[in-house]
């Protein structure tokens, strides 16, 4: 049941989007004292509602820890699996790395969940807060800042004008919220679509390893579900995305069974196959006169690492705690939308979202180099990196979300 009572329309914080990430922010700020309002266009129990599909999500080691301390965990502990290997490979090259949680000196690098478990749970909770005004459905359609009302920027809401000291624009990669507030972006089409469906493998070999496997054509990705089953995200060229939706199911097992080899047995029982075009979309600033801009509606990625999600998630944080400490300690002199307090969080993100963009779309550029020469180098380099204990622990830290500057909630800490 979703919170429809509206007891004020001014605000510190309005939400629009409320998806995994714009969701998660509404949670981490709650019982801050801040008035936040989440907006968000369809009902998270409809089958349209894009943020909660069948995809599986990466959680990072460090995501974890943020959706334990937004109260999720005891929600969602039955539909998470964890994962404790990642294996790396190039189909037709020598040389692989692996990186294991238990040389990392921990229990897991983190967990699988379906984006509807996520989105169910997480809604639950928002449901259950008295703080947090859901606008659902409900679309901020314009925005405008008012000259004889300082400090204040209108959120248009169908019938409705929400006031608010800040506005939020977390409704995704091609948000038009963002056009509207004049920050530019860029997109860079991969001309890849990823071709999502699971399968089951077989018993002996189903464990808690996930698969990265780089091919000529394109990356695949197999990660590790419950009862032995495997969510395949196949990324090829557009044009050979399509006749891979419009094989059978056997023609296509064949085609994933060449790519990964017969490290999970002969795969079997595939299931629906669903297509994503991929790009990678990035926006010019991450803040407007009293807005800030979070998850993909910042930065759209390539899938290929599973790190959207958990960028997305620290942004949340991220922005909580920059705005849960000015509460703290200004009180009622606090204002959230502050040029001030919008610095202070562009400045945390900016080299974390950075890093992240780069290390993803330098891994699809360098594998989709095609070369004897190169293709030698590259096994070199994985056969190389799969000795230095070094280096693989700082790519896992990265990875898990656990290196750079940290947020209270991802070291398991209250705001």
């Amino acid at each position: 049941m979703i919170n429809s009572v509206q007891t004020s329309s001014d605000y510190d914080a309005v939400i629009a989007g409320g998806g995994l990430v714009g969701g998660s922010l509404a949670l981490a700020l709650s019982g801050s004292g801040l008035r936040v309002a989440l907006v968000e266009a369809v009902p998270p129990d409809s089958d349209a509602q894009p943020s909660f599909d069948d995809r599986t999500i990466a959680l990072s080691h460090g995501s974890c820890a943020v959706l334990r301390q937004l109260g999720l965990w005891p929600a969602i502990v039955d539909s998470v699996f964890p994962i404790r290997r990642i294996h790396v490979s190039e189909q037709g090259r020598f040389g692989t790395a692996l990186i294991d949680a238990e040389e990392q000196g921990i229990a897991e690098l983190g967990y699988v969940i379906r984006g509807r478990d996520l989105g169910r749970a997480l809604w639950a909770r928002v449901d259950e807060l008295a703080d947090i005004e859901v606008y659902c459905p409900g679309q901020v359609s314009a925005t405008t800042l008012v000259d004889d009302q300082p400090g204040v920027r209108i959120a248009a809401v169908a019938d409705q004008s929400l006031r608010t000291r800040l506005l939020v624009v977390a409704d995704g990669a091609r948000s038009a919220l963002r056009a509207a507030l004049g920050v530019g972006s860029s997109e860079h089409a991969y001309g890849q679509t990823a071709v999502v469906a699971n399968v089951q493998v077989d018993p002996r070999r189903a464990g808690h390893t996930a698969y990265e496997r780089f091919t000529p054509k394109g990356p695949l990705a197999l990660l590790p579900g419950q009862d032995g089953c495997y969510t395949v995200v196949l990324a090829r060229a557009d044009d050979e995305a399509q006749t891979c939706l419009q094989m059978s199911d056997a023609e296509f097992l064949r085609l994933v069974q060449r790519s990964i080899g017969f490290r999970l047995g002969r795969l079997k029982k595939l299931g629906r196959r669903v297509a994503y075009p991929l790009s990678l979309v990035q926006t010019e600033a991450l803040t407007a006169a009293r807005a800030v801009v979070i998850g993909n509606a910042a930065h759209g990625l390539h899938p290929v690492a599973g790190q959207g999600f958990n960028l997305g998630l620290r942004d949340a944080a991220s922005l909580a705690e920059v705005l849960v400490a000015g509460q703290r300690s200004e009180h009622h002199s606090f204002d959230p939308g502050a040029d001030a307090v919008l610095q202070a969080y562009a400045e945390w993100r900016r080299e974390d979202q950075r890093n992240v963009v780069a290390f993803t779309d330098g891994l699809i550029r360098l594998f989709g180099r095609s070369g004897q020469t190169v293709g030698v180098a590259r096994g070199l380099g994985m056969a190389l990196f799969d000795t230095l204990p070094v280096a693989k622990r700082a790519l896992a830290r990265r990875t898990m979300g656990l290196s750079g500057r940290m947020t209270r909630l991802a070291r398991g800490l209250d705001l």
